[in-house]
């Protein structure tokens, strides 16, 4: 009966990051050029791997897909986001919190999977080389990437679907600027219990596999590393993985920080600018590490550069 008698939750409204005018003009400009750096960044990741045959490799195929869940998970947030900086008021649908929750959720998801099957394929190029191409068959690098977008998949409609079949009767704000799983389930006027548990051993059965087989890869790659007589033999052995080392720290990290920590009300400032972080900082970041650090793909982009400026000449 009490239930009866609260008004249905159809909308959410966002607090924003700022209700400062000279901060919202800043953070519209920086959060715009980040947005525009990441959407050129990854994109021109897909069109060289895709144009330069030395690039397809199993590791690119990897990449390629790595650089297309940048953009679809920065994408599920920043265009929203912008709009709203100046918005008086800063309000998403039931459906849109659901779809922009499911689809992000998807993305992030799928994101540390497929650096779990990098980190497979770095092992597997320096502990086993001359399996490598046995190994790593164009049959395994498709199941590789499917299995990724397959489990998480799984998880995110399980928690969408959870999350949004309880009832919100009201309040309807978020103190966030999109729709993140913690918050919504705080304005819930019910039991939250089962969902919680659901969400503890999802996320931590995304966390400990995915992170567990980047932790055994990276052990067995030491050892093979530590094998290796020539100090030049190391470093070029190990600046194989420094770029997906550098990856991987960068999005664990900040994922670590913000879910795993203990929350209070006094941490939710600090957790919406780590929360910015990591929805528009390290999807811009993963293209220009990987095109700061790696030699092939360097080499690649000199050669198709050289390559357009000997056609203008002509």
């Amino acid at each position: 009966m009490e239930h009866k008698n609260q008004t249905t939750v159809t909308e959410f409204l966002f607090l924003g990051l700022t209700d400062l005018l000279h901060q919202k003009i800043v953070l519209f400009f920086m959060l715009l050029f980040i947005y525009l750096v990441t959407l050129g960044g990854n994109l021109g990741m897909i069109t060289l791997i895709w144009l330069e045959p030395k690039l397809h490799t199993p590791m690119y195929f990897l990449l390629n897909h790595l650089s297309f869940v940048d953009i679809c998970s920065s994408s599920s947030i920043a265009p929203k986001m912008l709009c709203d900086i100046f918005a008086k008021r800063k309000v998403i649908s039931f459906v849109g919190c659901a779809a922009q929750m499911c689809f992000f959720g998807l993305f992030v998801a799928t994101e540390c999977f497929l650096l779990a099957a990098m980190a497979y394929d770095r092992y597997t190029a320096i502990c086993k080389p001359l399996l490598y191409t046995l190994i790593m068959s164009q049959r395994v690098c498709v199941q590789l990437v499917i299995g990724p977008y397959a489990m998480a998949l799984i998880s995110t409609v399980t928690h969408t679907t959870l999350t949004f079949c309880l009832p919100f009767c009201g309040p309807n704000v978020i103190n966030d600027f999109f729709c993140d799983i913690s918050p919504l389930l705080s304005l819930v006027c019910a039991d939250t219990w089962t969902n919680k548990l659901v969400l503890f051993i999802l996320a931590g059965a995304i966390g400990v596999l995915s992170g567990l087989i980047i932790m055994i890869s990276y052990v067995c790659i030491l050892v093979a590393i530590l094998k290796i007589q020539t100090a030049g033999g190391r470093w070029k052995a190990f600046s194989t993985c420094s770029s997906h080392l550098v990856a991987v720290s960068t999005l664990y990290g900040t994922l670590f920080f913000i879910y795993v920590r203990p929350s209070s009300n006094s941490s939710l400032d600090i957790n919406k600018v780590i929360s910015v972080f990591y929805t528009m900082i390290i999807p811009m970041l993963n293209p220009i590490i990987y095109s700061l650090r790696n030699k092939e793909v360097k080499d690649a982009f000199r050669r198709k550069f050289e390559r357009k400026n000997v056609l203008i000449g002509r």
